[in-house]
């Protein structure tokens, strides 16, 4: 049986400083969990029905506490409309610093506030293999559970690191790694020299990249429309942006 206690501190992980005064983080669904009991996820509790728990007998080995739940259980605790066979809750990771090398492409998030597209953008860098998202510090929170929804699992895999942009402009010219910003007049994503190595940098949904952050991009492009009619799509989602200048890097590198 499941407390009202235990509901309500589930619950209240949906929002940023409950995660952080509990140091917890809430992940859902069979996939997901699977994926984390499979990662250096440390996951403190997993609640689970007998279906998940016999199909895992492998993996549930690496959560602390096994809590058998019916699935009426799980569906007090979850924040889905149609919760699955399990809901685990996890430790927050360490913060991740700046790495000491970087080789290769990866992205910089400038203020993106959508938990779906920062979500879909780490399962992007997963599929394309890119080591590292960076993040400043008002982009949306990697841990909001819609965030892992949208990730699928991938949070588990891509190394996701929140800094201020002047600390990663100081790396990438410390790397000799150029920044290149996205924006909707620059050089043609497809027909530009693509440097060995490079941080893309992704702006704000509504504002797209500040100022401050464009003026040190050495680099610009635009990721052209196709469309010759007047009425056409003003923009990009920057998720789907996202995946195509990772799928651009990826073929030409």
């Amino acid at each position: 049986m499941i407390g009202k206690n235990k509901v309500k501190q589930v619950k209240s992980l949906a929002e940023k400083k409950y995660r952080q005064k509990e140091q917890m983080f809430l992940i859902e669904g069979d996939k997901i969990v699977t994926e984390a009991l499979l990662s250096s996820i440390r996951i403190k509790e997993l609640y689970a029905t007998a279906e998940f728990l016999n199909e895992n007998r492998q993996l549930i080995v690496h959560a602390e506490n096994i809590i058998p739940s019916e699935k009426g259980d799980i569906m007090k605790l979850s924040l889905q409309k149609q919760p699955q066979n399990s809901l685990a809750l996890c430790n927050l990771p360490p913060v991740l610093a700046l790495p000491g090398k970087l080789n290769g492409f990866s992205l910089y998030l400038d203020g993106i506030q959508d938990p779906g597209n920062l979500g879909t953008i780490i399962r992007t860098c997963d599929w394309f293999g890119m080591d590292y998202l960076f993040c400043s510090p008002d982009t949306a929170d990697v841990y909001n559970p819609k965030v892992i929804q949208s990730s699928m699992g991938s949070f588990c895999r891509v190394k996701i690191i929140y800094t201020e942009f002047e600390a990663l402009a100081e790396f990438a010219e410390r790397m000799n790694v150029p920044l290149i910003g996205t924006f909707t007049e620059g050089e043609n994503l497809y027909n530009f020299q693509l440097p060995s190595s490079g941080i893309f940098i992704l702006g704000n949904e509504g504002r797209g990249i500040r100022e401050h952050v464009a003026l040190r991009s050495g680099i610009r492009v635009t990721v052209p429309s196709f469309n010759s009619s007047r009425t056409k799509a003003e923009s990009l989602n920057v998720a789907t942006t996202a995946a195509i200048i990772c799928s651009e890097v990826r073929r030409r590198s």
